[in-house]
């Protein structure tokens, strides 16, 4: 018997728990995949597109090199440019630095952040 199983996208949480959560994680790696939910629900489900870009922008300027969070904090900038059609110019201009890293060297960042850059790109019609 074959087991199937289902993916569903994270909730977005409380930005208390957010907040919370993704501090706790930039101080002790041991926490990276609890953060990585969170920030992946918010980044598809909050409507505060503020918030959702300035963590997006915290975890990827304050993670260190090779944490999957730098590769998911692009690819979830991505997600929040097409989800509202725009990005200030820190995120943008980081979401563009985290791509050139991922594409130099992928065990600095992973290749998410490409991603991430595409769907920038795409969505916001640049390039």
């Amino acid at each position: 018997m074959h087991a199937h199983l289902r993916f569903e996208n994270p909730p977005a949480l409380s930005h208390e728990v957010v907040v919370e959560t993704l501090e706790r994680a930039l101080r002790d790696r041991s926490h990276e995949g609890e953060a990585a939910s969170v920030l992946v629900g918010s980044a598809l489900n909050d409507e505060d597109r503020e918030f959702v870009e300035h963590w997006c922008v915290q975890v990827g300027t304050r993670a260190v090199s090779g944490s999957p969070l730098l590769g998911l904090a692009g690819l979830c900038l991505g997600h929040t440019a097409r989800r509202f059609g725009y990005l200030s110019a820190e995120a943008l201009a980081l979401v563009e630095s985290l791509s050139a890293r991922a594409e130099a060297d992928p065990k600095d960042v992973d290749g998410r952040a490409l991603d991430g850059f595409d769907d920038a790109r795409s969505f916001l019609h640049l390039w």
